[in-house]
């Protein structure tokens, strides 16, 4: 009898695909259809995940792409916890398909938000597109405005020049602004800001809403730099709250299948466009064994090296091995005060900044913040 399923290759194939695959060789990767080379200037941006993904390409000697840096005085932790280096560019996390759109239009002048400043007192002026880049916030509304203007500056750099443009997409939950649809990173009122339900609203983004951010994305992007090349992935970092009336759990499972799908739309129709399978890799957990920490919801070391074998194998042209944690480290701690514990030295390492951290923070009652 011949049919369809006879001859199918091993990757399509459950059991020799997944069941008789000893966890660490579990690689889900079968098409590749764009490469990055030595010199290839490569562009990372997205949700709290995309942040292991540049430190990889850093550490592994990629050209990762670095537009906007610190002073050369400032130490590497508090430059990292002012968000440099983090990123390609200052933006913090960019958690939906909307704040990438958002964000290149802001940084071409196509179009400015209205709620621009949250002035928390006369020495504290918090960016609301960036509430976590700036710890204390600005002291003073010129030091605001200069840095935002230098910072979209080097964002339009960023997208004039990349060559490979890595975007985690983490979220299909946010706020926006009712005024002029602006996007928030985060609620307002959380890190910076006043909530007023009059002046901001809940959306959900769906499959929809996602595939035609990604490609008027897209189309804008070519505009400016028509060899761009972009690989999507999504995060396998569940939501930290929901603002849907159910379950934490639906709503991750629900966020990340839109998300998902979208990308299979996006792939299948826009050329220059790769899916990279670090969602599947993290939690499917048919790899037996898991990847997530105590919390149920942080990536542990293991697990993010895994995805980085994975994608260097397959995207990264002359790729050799990968540097363990550990070299990392070695690496890390020269550039550390020497009083910092080896212990620290790690968790500086793979420690990320995350806007939506601040969500389980601000759920607790004031005598518990401390």
């Amino acid at each position: 009898m011949n049919h369809p399923y006879k001859d199918l290759p091993d990757y399509a194939l459950w059991r020799r695909a997944v069941t008789n695959v000893a966890a660490p060789d579990l690689d889900p990767v079968v098409d590749v259809p764009l490469m990055i080379g030595a010199h290839d200037k490569v562009a990372t941006s997205g949700s709290c995940f995309a942040q292991h993904i540049g430190r990889y390409l850093r550490d592994n000697g990629l050209n990762y792409y670095v537009t906007e840096t610190a002073n050369p005085i400032a130490q590497p932790d508090i430059a990292m916890r002012m968000g440099y280096g983090v990123f390609t560019a200052r933006y913090g996390n960019i958690y939906t398909s909307r704040q990438l759109l958002q964000l290149f239009r802001r940084a071409f002048g196509r179009f400015t938000p209205k709620e621009d400043v949250w002035v928390e007192s006369a020495t504290r002026i918090i960016d609301p597109f960036r509430p976590n880049i700036q710890p204390d916030g600005f002291s003073s509304m010129r030091e605001y405005r200069t840095d935002r203007e230098a910072h979209l500056h080097h964002v339009r750099e960023m997208f004039e020049n990349l060559d490979v443009l890595v975007f985690t997409l983490g979220l299909t939950e946010c706020w926006v602004s009712r005024e002029d649809g602006a996007v928030f990173p985060l609620c307002p009122g959380v890190l910076g800001g006043t909530f007023d339900k009059k002046r901001h609203q809940f959306v959900n983004l769906d499959v929809e809403d996602v595939v035609g951010d990604i490609t008027t994305f897209l189309s804008e992007l070519r505009a400016v730099n028509p060899e761009a090349r972009v690989i999507l992935t999504v995060s396998p970092v569940p939501l930290i709250a929901t603002a849907e009336p159910r379950h934490v759990l639906v709503s991750t499972v629900a966020s990340k299948s839109i998300l998902r799908v979208a990308c299979d739309k996006i792939v299948r129709t826009c050329k220059g466009v790769a899916y990279f399978p670090s969602y599947e890799i993290v939690t499917a957990g048919f790899g037996k064994t898991s990847y997530f920490a105590e919390d149920c919801r942080s990536v542990i070391e293991e697990g993010v090296a895994h995805v980085m074998r994975v994608f260097m194998r397959h995207y990264v042209r002359n790729s050799g091995p990968l540097r363990s944690l550990k070299e990392l480290v070695s690496g890390f701690s020269a550039r550390t005060t020497p009083q910092t514990s080896e212990v620290e030295q790690m968790a500086q390492v793979v420690r990320v900044m995350c806007e939506e951290e601040a969500l389980d923070l601000a759920s607790l009652p004031d005598n518990m913040k401390r």
